[in-house]
């Protein structure tokens, strides 16, 4: 795009300049001065008005060349250095990605988000990136691989530049130039022409061998290029974010990166001009949702069933779009619910913390109270649960502690024997299993309700998107009814010869279609880890078996 560090530069002239070129806290003020003015324009509108019109959301995307550029360390040392002036930072990242939500979450304070085009519609993306930045200061998008990399060889779909658009977001692009001089300019230059509608706002450079390297390949591409290169990291061991283990995530938690992400934040403050960074940010177009997706947001609040809050509903969700646009507003305090509303138990903890936000927001959406509980405490089934949700997340690096938890799957047990609703995805598809196997060779006992055994292997046994048609009714879906979800595992499951199983779903990826998962009455348990943003009477579905359950168990209660 020609002339783009240009048209940022006037833009930014004629808006900010006057206030921030001689105050290094003047960005930040401009930025706290659009939440105000967007607080006020939200207040009292009303759902379908919330968004219609335009509001001010100062934010980034940062997308690299391919993974492993360092778009994650830039990533977290930005959101440091942000949140260390004050600014509340909203995370989000692109994809179906757990683990650098969960970085962004310890670094800024706030649960990051994601934001996925192909799981979910557009429509319901730009809708849900407003209403999550609402509170925000500033915005900073991680991308997914490379900034062109998705689902499609030869277009857009599920890419960070696909996001980007429908942000209508700069782009903050990460160079790797180690072993580079003016090459780096070449690189930048086609990230630049591939897709006119992106917009590379600005571009940091990784590994540098010196300064004087960063000023030589700083040069060459804003010669080049036109666009400006405001930052650079040094090749240095301390801002190498450890390999994604399995027991990473429980790393976080502990704290135990938090000297990384400091380290990042001061090399980042030292190298870059964060200054004219938030002045990008602050200089993004005010986004608004589509005019019909606010009538659509108006319309599934105020009706009651799964069938007029998606038109997909009624056509059988066959064809087309998975989701219709603008599902939800802001999410009300679930303890604020009625007393008859079905408890659904959340498995979660170092074990189990695989959950997309809006998955849990729909639940609640829809009409249930979610009760957050965790198996590796000790503790057995809340004993007011209604409805039991075990996502995925690392089991295997738990095993011997959920084995040893007596209560928790005794309590699976009971549940499923009195018909309890029970969804399981990924790990918790693994704890239903007779056994796990762990990469040691351990054998572990699990719950047992799923006839098959569970083996850790060190090759990776799927990884990918895929779209799952339901092969019965079932808890989320009636048969031929389609969600769509990801996969990523190195566990394999197995059914001894002759026993039975009823399929969940036909999973579809890249590789062709299978079957996959497992039901059986009110349990429904399988790899995927589906977007019920892909299709949203599932929520109402589930919410609803639950619902029944409750009212069932209240009536047999009543009888004593």
């Amino acid at each position: 795009m020609d002339g783009c560090s240009n048209e940022v530069k006037h833009e930014t002239g004629n808006k900010l300049k006057g206030e921030m070129k001689l105050n290094s806290r003047r960005s930040e003020m401009k930025i706290s001065s659009c939440r105000s003015e967007r607080y006020e324009a939200e207040v009292g509108t009303g759902a379908e008005a919330t968004f219609r019109q335009p509001q001010e959301r100062p934010r980034f995307v940062i997308a690299g060349t391919g993974s492993g550029s360092g778009k994650t360390t830039v990533t977290l040392g930005l959101m440091r250095a942000f949140a260390r002036r004050g600014l509340k930072v909203q995370g989000f990242k692109c994809g179906p990605d757990y683990i650098d939500p969960a970085y962004h979450s310890a670094v800024t304070g706030r649960a990051s988000r994601n934001l996925d085009s192909w799981m979910t519609s557009s429509a319901y993306l730009q809708e849900y990136f407003l209403r999550s930045s609402a509170e925000a200061d500033i915005s900073v998008i991680e991308g997914v691989m490379g900034l062109y990399d998705g689902k499609e060889d030869t277009a857009l779909t599920g890419s960070t530049a696909e996001i980007a658009i429908l942000t209508d977001s700069p782009v903050l692009l990460v160079v790797d130039v180690r072993s580079m001089g003016r090459s780096a300019a070449a690189i930048v230059l086609g990230f630049r022409q591939l897709e006119p509608q992106v917009r590379i706002a600005a571009v940091i450079v990784n590994r540098c061998g010196s300064e004087g390297h960063y000023r030589m390949v700083k040069a060459a591409i804003e010669a080049a290029c036109d666009i400006p290169v405001i930052g650079w990291l040094p090749r240095d061991s301390g801002l190498d974010i450890p390999e994604r283990h399995l027991g990473l995530l429980p790393a976080v938690e502990r704290g135990e990166l938090e000297p990384l992400f400091d380290h990042a934040a001061d090399v980042l403050a030292q190298g870059s001009d964060l200054e004219r960074l938030l002045e990008l940010a602050a200089a993004a177009p005010a986004m608004q949702v589509p005019l019909e997706a606010a009538a659509t947001l108006n319309s599934t609040l105020t009706s009651g069933e799964a069938s007029q809050r998606s038109p997909l509903a009624e056509e059988g969700n066959k064809e087309g779009d998975l989701s219709s646009p603008g599902a939800l507003t802001a999410l009300e305090e679930t303890e604020g619910l009625a007393q008859p509303s079905p408890v659904i138990a959340v498995a979660r903890d170092a074990a189990f913390n695989f959950y997309y936000a809006d998955n849990l927001e729909l639940l609640a959406r829809a009409g249930a109270r979610l009760v957050h509980f965790s198996p590796l405490s000790g503790k057995g089934i809340p004993p007011e649960a209604d409805g039991i949700y075990i996502g995925g997340g690392f089991p295997e690096e738990f095993a011997a502690e959920i084995a040893a938890n007596s209560l928790f799957l005794s309590g699976l047990r009971s549940a499923a024997a009195a018909g309890m609703p029970l969804y399981a995805e990924c790990g918790g598809y693994m704890v239903l299993a007779r056994s796990l196997t762990d990469r040691s060779g351990a054998v572990h006992e699990m719950a047992g309700i799923i006839p098959a055994h569970t083996g850790m292997q060190e090759r990776r046994a799927a990884l990918g998107y895929r779209e799952v048609t339901a092969l019965h009714d079932c808890l989320l879906l009636n048969r031929g009814e389609r969600l769509r979800g990801h996969e990523f595992h190195y566990s394999v499951m197995s059914y001894p010869d002759g026993e039975a199983r009823t399929y969940a779903y036909e999973s579809k990826g890249r590789g062709g279609s299978q079957p996959e998962g497992y039901i059986s009455g009110n349990i429904m348990a399988a790899y995927a880890h589906i977007h019920l943003a892909s299709y949203f009477p599932a929520a109402e579905r589930l919410v609803a078996a639950c619902r029944t359950y409750r009212e069932e168990k209240l009536a047999k209660l009543q009888q004593i």
